[in-house]
């Protein structure tokens, strides 16, 4: 079977490489992957696979039965969405969407996983179990495209035990794959104060209420959250990265805005900082003689690669790699919304390697310059194959 993986991985590899190219030049936003959808509805109906589509909106779910169909179910996840950045490579492929650009991956996914049809298509007849393909739109947006997905019944009829996603790695040479048990990535939520005071001209100081000060106080005062309240064990990051306080020179104004991050990798840890967050602004604001409004948008919780599972899959990564190509990650305090898959039902995410740095292809994702080698769609499309027809054998 590994062999016959490999084989059809090198004769389909060609073909992926133009399906990546042709997702790159046509991106889509978060949730408005609908050409993109009806593209890779067609591209699955030619292989013979008739897919489910509309889940989520722009999400299709499509089942690949082996014999035995209803021995072991796996699922296998591409998310599909692009970003609103505006690409700055000079390729054949460059975006044809001003503003709009696959600059983290979604692309080489959504290609490896239709790569991944085409190989388990084939030797349909040679595994026992399901492959249920998903297809996700909105991975870079909350609510997250996976938590609707589910919502929708994506992990029922047929209930896969286990799901398996990839995700491209700048920062790992192409050819090689990493892997993690255990907490991977982390929880997200997006931060949005505004701090109201009273403004005025900034030379009688003594008839204002300064929100400048009140904001600056809160964001200095948040940090001791972080250092003197959560558990040392556990990793967690505060950032802001806007803060508004639109007056000049010698005007104070009535109110500041402040967006920023809260990110943790326990789930009970999450619910208590965000809490004492909230409450220590206000409680601050109202000290000063101001008022704080403190919104939280809930994000993606914190990704669990299941211990037992990702070994399982390490293993035969090494069957296919080879094991000087399967090296070990660290943990990642970005967020990825496949986490909501990871709480759901036994999970593993790893790192697909796509730097090539002769080739001047090392930068890191979400910038204008992100691209990757595509010699690594190959291996996405092999590997993956590989790894699902194991996992419908593991016992």
């Amino acid at each position: 079977m590994l062999e016959s993986i490999k084989s059809l991985a090198r004769q389909y590899a060609a073909d992926i490489v133009q399906t990546r190219r042709h997702l790159h030049a046509h991106p889509e936003l978060s949730f408005h992957e609908r050409n993109t959808a009806q593209f890779v509805a067609g591209q699955l109906k030619a292989i013979g696979i008739t897919p489910q589509e509309g889940v989520a909106d722009t999400g299709l779910v499509a089942v690949i039965e082996g014999r035995s169909p209803n021995s072991r179910i796996v699922g296998l996840r591409a998310d599909m969405d692009a970003l609103p950045i505006h690409e700055a490579n000079d390729v054949p492929y460059k975006s044809t969407i001003d503003g709009v650009m696959h600059a983290c991956g979604h692309d080489a996914h959504t290609a490896s996983l239709l790569g991944v049809a085409r190989i388990l298509h084939v030797l349909r007849d040679q595994f026992d179990g399901t492959i249920k393909l998903v297809f996700q739109p909105g991975e870079e947006k909350a609510p997250g495209g996976a938590s609707l997905m589910i919502k929708e019944g994506v992990l029922q009829n047929p209930a896969p035990v286990s799901m398996i996603g990839q995700h491209v790695a700048p920062n790992i040479p192409v050819g090689k794959i990493g892997f993690r048990e255990g907490m991977y990535m982390a929880s997200t939520d997006e931060l949005y104060l505004t701090v109201r005071g009273k403004g005025g001209h900034a030379a009688m100081p003594d008839n204002l209420v300064d929100p400048v000060l009140i904001a600056s106080h809160i964001i200095v005062a948040l940090q001791q959250i972080i250092s003197r309240n959560r558990p040392p064990a556990s990793p967690s990051v505060l950032s802001f990265g806007r803060f508004i306080a639109d007056g000049v020179t010698n005007v104070i104004p009535n109110e500041v805005t402040i967006q920023g991050t809260f990110r943790c990798m326990n789930e009970e840890w999450r619910a208590e900082g965000k809490r004492r967050m909230v409450k220590m602004a206000e409680s601050m604001a109202e000290a000063m003689g101001g008022s704080c409004e403190f919104e939280i948008v809930h994000g993606y919780p914190y990704l669990q690669n299941h211990p037992e599972l990702t070994r399982r899959l390490r293993a035969q990564a090494v069957d296919y790699m080879g094991v000087d190509n399967v090296v070990d990650l660290d943990l990642w305090m970005a967020g990825e919304d496949f986490a909501f898959y990871s709480q759901v039902v036994d999970s593993c995410f790893y790192r697909l390697g796509t730097r090539n740095e002769a080739r001047g292809i090392v930068s890191g994702v979400h910038t204008p310059t992100f691209d990757i080698d595509e010699s690594a769609l190959e291996t996405g499309a092999g590997l993956m194959s590989w790894l699902a027809v194991q996992e419908l054998r593991a016992v």
